[in-house]
């Protein structure tokens, strides 16, 4: 297993005892690890990419305290592991607005820091197979998986993302879009569309029946073209012989 994780923490000495407490448990877990320091979390968030397991705040810092800063990582990455090391416990109740994993109170003690940790890699596990795409939210840059996305519609020069919960539009070409999606679980089913295998129902002639939800049984129909009908279903069945 690998594990990409970050320390934000404007005090070196913190930083370094927590590294080594990483160190100790990734080695009696044989997970290999990489970890990124950042003593200024405005430098944090102007260099953030959505590639991180876990990311331990120190929250009294100055310029930005780190709830302050787990707001702003909320509103670009929805996925990773929040966790705050703080020597002033009564803020713990603050972690609940962001979706913070846990605290840990410093000194940090292996003994409970191993328990917590364990809790946290077997509820998130890695995710940096996962590769992620940026969509743009009000003014805001943030990042998606691309597993939640259940097609992407490229209509003249607009590439339109369709989520359960709604869409994300961008300037862009199929093209670029199928050099990103191809081999991740996508097939184009049309001139316009690339599919989520993940989320295909069935088939009925050339309409395609995708969920409207993944697990859910409510579907929105598709076309699929004659002429890439052979070639879609190829692809389903491959993925389905692989993953089901």
């Amino acid at each position: 297993m690998i594990l990409k994780v970050v320390i934000v923490d404007d005090a070196a000495e913190a930083v370094d005892a927590l590294a080594g407490v990483l160190d100790r448990y990734c080695g009696e877990r044989g997970i290999d690890c990489t970890v990124s320091r950042f003593g200024s979390p405005i430098k944090f968030l102007s260099a953030y990419k959505p590639d991180y397991d876990i990311v331990f705040l120190d929250i009294d810092m100055p310029t930005m305290n780190g709830i302050e800063l787990a707001r702003y990582i909320r509103r670009m990455d929805a996925d990773v592991s929040i966790v705050f090391i703080t020597n002033m416990a009564k803020y713990a109740i603050s972690g609940y607005e962001v979706d913070a994993d846990d605290f840990i109170v410093k000194p940090v003690k292996y003994g409970s820091f191993r328990i917590k940790l364990d809790r946290i890699i077997k509820k998130h596990g890695s995710k940096k197979n996962v590769p992620h795409v940026p969509v743009y939210e009000n003014g805001v840059t943030k990042y998606v998986r691309i597993t939640d996305i259940r097609y992407v519609e490229v209509i003249k020069h607009s590439v339109i993302y369709h989520m359960a919960e709604g869409t994300h539009e961008k300037r862009g070409s199929l093209k670029n879009e199928y050099a990103m999606f191809a081999g991740n679980g996508f097939a184009q089913c049309n001139k316009s569309c690339l599919v989520n295998l993940r989320f295909v129902l069935g088939i009925d002639g050339y309409t395609l029946h995708l969920a409207k939800a993944y697990g859910s049984m409510e579907y929105e129909e598709l076309p699929i073209g004659h002429p890439r009908k052979k070639e879609f279903v190829h692809e389903l069945n491959k993925y389905l012989e692989e993953h089901v």
